[in-house]
């Protein structure tokens, strides 16, 4: 079973890159950021709460994501692995997501982190914004505040799974295809 952390800021290119890890490879896609759209469009108790954080620019809160990816996993024991995407962001959530699937006798197999730079990533996420619709991501303050938000409170995920010889890193700037060219090439290592 394959199991990856896609891994990098907002704007990296992780959304693009799982879709086409999901087709060749057949993992289920659980996207943080999907799920807790999905609850705010829905306008369900937890969607009306985490949209106060998002549009503050902040984190939703480690228990409200960390239960949303559980059920996610309990309603699809099937799949030949996952791939997370905007997930785990807190060595909290790392270790948290470590005991969940040990209690299921599974385990990360290896993160993946787009590396992208600050103005970059500023730029992607202002374009997708236009094209999105998404006021979170056409405001160029929240964005610069989130791209912030990661470099102090996400990136340090990393050195999490440095310490298990799980983190592997490749450039998110390039063909899309160029990339997931190299995704592949570290992927194919744990099938």
């Amino acid at each position: 079973m394959l199991n990856l952390v896609l891994f990098g800021p907002p704007g990296a290119g992780k959304g693009t890159q799982s879709q086409f890890i999901v087709e060749k490879y057949g993992i289920l896609q659980i996207s943080t950021g999907d799920l807790l759209r999905a609850e705010v469009a829905q306008q369900t108790k937890l969607g009306l709460e985490a949209k106060v954080f998002m549009n503050a620019g902040n984190l939703v809160p480690d228990e409200v994501l960390i239960g949303m990816v559980a059920n996610k996993i309990d309603a699809h024991k099937d799949s030949k692995g996952f791939i997370f995407d905007g997930f785990p962001r807190t060595e909290v959530q790392a270790k948290a997501l470590d005991e969940m699937f040990k209690e299921r006798n599974l385990q990360i197999s290896v993160m993946i982190a787009l590396e992208v730079d600050n103005e970059e990533l500023t730029k992607r996420i202002l374009e997708r914004g236009k094209v999105s619709g998404r006021a979170d991501d056409q405001n160029e303050d929240l964005v610069r505040q989130r791209v912030q938000e990661y470099e102090t409170k996400t990136r340090p995920v990393a050195n999490y799974y440095q310490a298990q010889n799980k983190f592997q890193s490749i450039s998110g700037i390039g063909e899309m295809q160029e990339i997931f060219a190299n995704i592949c090439s570290i992927l194919d290592k744990y099938i």
